[in-house]
């Protein structure tokens, strides 16, 4: 089995922790970032944008 590291699925905030992560991992791991956010009930506002940033900052996919 192998360790290597093939895709890695981030809950993505859309704030600076989860947008540098992303190209971290990417260049570190040579890994498919896939962005992932939930609606847990807050403001539908608070999700808006955080597809856009997510794939600017180098998620393969959101």
């Amino acid at each position: 089995m192998s360790n290597e590291v093939k895709k890695v699925v981030l809950a993505y905030s859309g704030g600076l922790d989860t947008s540098v992560i992303i190209p971290y991992l990417k260049e570190t791991y040579n890994c498919q970032v896939i962005a992932f956010a939930a609606n847990v009930g807050q403001d539908k506002s608070d999700l808006e944008g955080l597809e856009e940033k997510a794939l600017k900052t180098g998620a393969d996919k959101f």
